[in-house]
């Protein structure tokens, strides 16, 4: 094995000693178009318990979507899918679409980011989740009723009675956002994949879906993904965060560790973006130089470099190793940020 590919590649065997839900090893996505490939996964590892939250964090175009799409089975064909993921044990990735049917929405549902979009503008809302209902039961079309009903209650839904005959475009996008958590939660699924599902929302009600989010999670037991930029919202409510750059970890912890040692400078430089109250008002927020790296030539050495104001020769040359440095914490990093310096 090469070093960039020790460096990508977590033993995730050792992070805990009890049996995940969801282990994922050396997950790797190649696009192939033009005659260009596109590094969109490069060696992502990670393993979530049941009951728990893993943050998936990063900027756009980072390979966060792309891995969870990838776990799901939704790529498209041009899409180039290898490493591991097991759900419970059994593996999800090379499955044939119909055997991935019996899994998505019964055992993983996902919260996509636009529910305008994903929802279907010319069908009721109960009929929608009346749909989900008898996908994953079979049940009356009054007890699937009574189900979709049910499912507007537990998620908080107002008037729940008449929402269920009201079309998407009547309802604000917090409110779609419910519904679609609705849809999401019909199958009882284990694993709830949440895809940016705040981003397009207020700071109020964005803050609103997070702790209904947090509610289901303890009252159903349900593990939870959460993909987003924002790291303001894996602090709040996540119980593990993986930091992704250029389609890798470089940064892995529980929540509490990594915020209180970050030790990562794209991690700290994500961290600095964060609007902060005891900063003076109009006061330009930190900003980190240059872009992300072009996926289909990334560079030789760590792909933050570039950015980073901490690179040396040796950064630029060689990819530094993704490993444990400290119990439970790990990044990827030669020159890794001070234990109580600015961040």
């Amino acid at each position: 094995m090469s070093v960039e590919e020790a460096a990508q590649t977590l033993p995730v065997s050792v992070l805990s000693g009890h049996q995940p839900l969801l282990e994922v090893e050396d997950l790797r996505v190649r696009f192939v178009t033009r005659g260009r490939r596109v590094h969109a996964v490069n060696g992502l590892s990670y393993r979530l318990e049941a009951g728990r939250t893993l943050a998936v964090i990063g900027e756009s175009g980072s390979g966060k979507s792309v891995s969870s799409r990838a776990l799901m089975g939704l790529l498209p064909p041009a899409a180039r899918v290898t490493g591991s993921a097991r759900f419970e044990g059994r593996e999800l990735l090379g499955r044939s679409e119909k055997q991935m049917r019996r899994i998505r929405g019964a055992e993983i549902a996902m919260v996509f980011q636009d529910p305008a979009r994903s929802l279907n503008p010319t069908m009721r809302i109960g009929t929608q989740i009346t749909e989900a209902v008898r996908a994953h039961a079979k049940v009356s079309r009054q007890a699937a009723h009574d189900r979709a009903v049910e499912l507007l209650q537990l998620v908080r839904l107002p008037a729940p009675e008449r929402r269920f005959h009201e079309y998407p475009h009547q309802l604000s996008g917090g409110m779609r956002q419910r519904v679609m958590i609705a849809i999401a939660l019909a199958g009882e699924p284990k694993l709830l994949i949440a895809d940016e599902a705040t981003t397009a929302l207020d700071v109020t009600t964005q803050a609103q879906i997070m702790r209904l989010l947090a509610e289901l999670r303890q009252r159903l037991g349900t593990a939870i993904v959460l993909i987003s930029h924002d790291l303001g919202l894996a602090a709040s409510y996540a119980d593990d965060v993986v930091v992704m750059y250029a389609g890798r970890a470089v940064e892995y912890a529980p929540a509490s560790t990594l915020f209180a040692r970050v030790r990562m400078p794209y991690t700290q430089a994500l961290l600095g973006a964060i609007p902060r109250l005891e900063r003076p008002p109009h006061a330009e927020l930190p900003v980190t130089p240059g872009q992300p790296p072009d996926l289909t030539a990334l560079p030789a050495g760590c792909p933050f470099a570039p950015r980073c104001p901490r690179a040396t020769d040796e950064c630029r040359t060689t990819a530094p190793p993704f490993t444990e440095h400290e119990p439970g914490h790990w990044w990827a990093c030669w020159h890794p940020c001070e234990v109580g310096g600015d961040r």
